[in-house]
């Protein structure tokens, strides 16, 4: 199963690295014309794509990973992760974002020079900024660890020591990556997105190669213990920011001539505070920067009520109770963010153009693309947690293995739902963006979290792993329906329409649901889930009805065509024939 999984992500890692290696080659063909207009529309189609590379690089390779280290292993990983990546989070404050907004604005006006100030003091107080973070969870992780598992028994789950030592180890990547945001930002206020798109993903591919390389050489060569493993692991963050940094100084090694010569023939210098550059900075990225915790935080949450409620319920050993965290947190979150992924993919085309419509006052045309919005993320999202709802046992077993089928595909039937919120909550949050109403989707995930923080240890406690799903259901419901509610106020938008879609795609998965049933009950029958070839052939023909039955029902409805309007012209011409 390890060799097999191995195999086949080495294969991925070498298509992307191909691409990467192309859009490296670019680099020496750049100059004057690698930051014009035409080539801004290449890059952001470049940055687009390397995101959500980056992104779905960063869900997949935990296939493999799991299959070294199992759930328990996944569940260690993520004691180390959640906390760092929220610290990260703070430590940058958004600042890519909000440093392409601040030196787009001033080289607009003719003033290089402020941008360039920002770009000196930016990378001094980033590093100080990530010093400080990573002093602070370096030694509050004893404090943490402490919170995770109140009553420990190392003979059953993970000793107390071993999450103190993944901690600290992947703390030391805030020491570096918090500093690169200032330059990727710098890159993009001169609309040059390859910097960020190419650092991003070879970042993920070294840390992944690091992550996998460390845990098989630790466990299958060393004999050492998973602990070791997945503490080296979450090193990899540091390596794969080492492997960034790399590119952006080969990127700024080819551009800084360019750069400069725009600084010396500035117009005029605005002769901007540092205190004033700073306050800017913060206006532009601290909403934004709060909403994109949101997962994070709710995992957070998880993370110190999960195992204790459970152990404190009396039926879950520490042991038990870690392998059902690793497979919330760890395994089926992994898997719900796939279709999260894809839908948000599809959207961001048009969330840009609704700024534009709000700032020209264009009601009509702005409803219309909030519409559209909608309707993407939806009739994408649903089917997909529907689907894996009902196939989560095969699914489960067909990436994660057989050990642990039970638990995992328990969890992720329960936890599948929660996709189309998180897809609903990153639109809505976006489109409150481009109406500059952000300061409701802050709220909004302030209630989100209180209701979160006041059911989740309830809930766990009462009815088992599911109550972390259900909690983040019904905290994530509450804000997306404040998103919602605030955009039919702000942008005059009607959800009848909407409305009537939305059951037509609820019908049309409940249809898709039934199919797969009947198939994959079928199927079981000739190939029961006890190897993973026989998961694989469940899983295969499952979907293949599935799929085959809602694209069937969307586009003979006319429906597929309507949701995905020019982006798929062919659906349209097929339901008029």
């Amino acid at each position: 199963m390890v060799k097999f999984l191995e195999v086949h992500f080495v294969r991925l890692l070498f298509y992307t690295t191909t691409f990467i290696i192309i859009e490296l080659d670019n680099i020496h063909f750049t100059g004057d014309e690698g930051m014009s207009d035409s080539k801004f529309l290449r890059g952001t189609a470049i940055l687009s794509m390397a995101t959500f590379l980056s992104k779905f690089l960063g869900m997949i390779y935990i296939f493999p990973f799991a299959a070294m280290v199992g759930q328990q292993g996944l569940a260690l990983y993520q004691y180390g992760y959640t906390p760092y990546t929220i610290l990260l989070s703070l430590a940058t404050l958004g600042v890519p974002m909000a440093v392409s907004k601040f030196v787009s604005k001033y080289n607009a006006l003719g003033d290089y020079l402020s941008g360039q100030r920002l770009l000196r003091s930016g990378i001094v107080f980033m590093t100080i900024s990530g010093f400080a973070a990573f002093l602070l969870l370096f030694f509050s992780a004893p404090v943490i660890a402490g919170w995770i598992i109140t009553d420990p028994n190392e003979m059953q789950g993970n000793a107390i020591s071993d999450v103190i030592f993944t901690i600290r180890m992947v703390s030391i990547a805030l020491l570096l990556i918090p500093a690169m945001s200032v330059i990727r930002g710098y890159f993009q206020g001169f609309r040059s997105m390859g910097p960020t798109a190419v650092s991003q993903v070879i970042e993920q591919i070294v840390r992944i190669v690091f992550i996998l390389s460390a845990a098989y050489a630790i466990l299958y060569i060393g004999d050492g213990k998973i602990g070791t493993a997945v503490g080296f692991a979450t090193f990899g963050a540091f390596i794969g920011g080492l492997g960034a940094l790399v590119v952006l100084i080969i990127y700024w090694q080819k551009r800084k001539g360019f750069i400069q010569q725009h600084v010396e023939e500035s117009t005029t210098d605005y002769h901007i505070p540092l205190s004033s550059m700073y306050k800017e900075l913060i206006s532009y990225a601290l909403p934004l920067s709060f909403v994109g915790l949101a997962i994070p935080l709710f995992q957070l949450i998880d993370m110190f009520t999960f195992n204790n409620a459970l152990m404190a319920s009396g039926n879950f050993t520490q042991g038990e109770a870690e392998t059902a965290y690793g497979a919330f947190s760890g395994a089926a979150h992994k898997l719900i963010l796939i279709p999260v992924a894809i839908a948000t993919a599809m959207s961001v085309t048009l969330i840009p153009t609704i700024t534009e419509s709000f700032t020209n006052k264009d009601k009509q045309l702005l409803r219309s693309q909030v519409t559209q919005t909608y309707q993407v993320i939806v009739f994408l999202s649903i089917p997909a947690a529907v689907g894996m709802a009902v196939l989560a046992y095969p699914t489960f077993a067909l990436l994660f293995g057989l050990d642990d089928m039970e638990i995992g595909g328990y969890i992720l039937r329960y936890y599948a739902p929660v996709a189309v919120l998180f897809s609903l909550f990153s639109v809505t949050g976006a489109i409150l963006q481009g109406i500059n109403k952000q300061k409701y989707a802050v709220i909004s995930l302030l209630l989100g979290l209180a209701v979160k923080g006041g059911t989740a240890y309830l809930l766990l406690y009462t009815i088992g792993p599911i109550g972390a799903s259900v909690s983040t259901f019904i905290g994530f419901g509450a804000a997306v329906l404040l998103n919602m509610w605030a955009i039919g106020k702000f942008a005059d938008f009607q959800y009848g329409k909407l409305l009537k879609r939305t059951l037509l795609v609820l019908l049309f998965s409940l249809c898709m649901a039934l199919a797969v049933i009947l198939v994959k009950e079928g199927a079981l029958t000739l190939f029961p889930l006890n190897s993973w070839f026989h998961a694989f052939l469940v899983e295969m023909f499952s979907v293949i009805a599935g799929a085959g039955v809602y694209f069937i029902l969307t586009v003979r409805s006319g429906l597929a065509g309507i949701v995905l309007g020019e982006r798929f012209s062919i659906l349209k011409r097929e339901r008029e024939q």
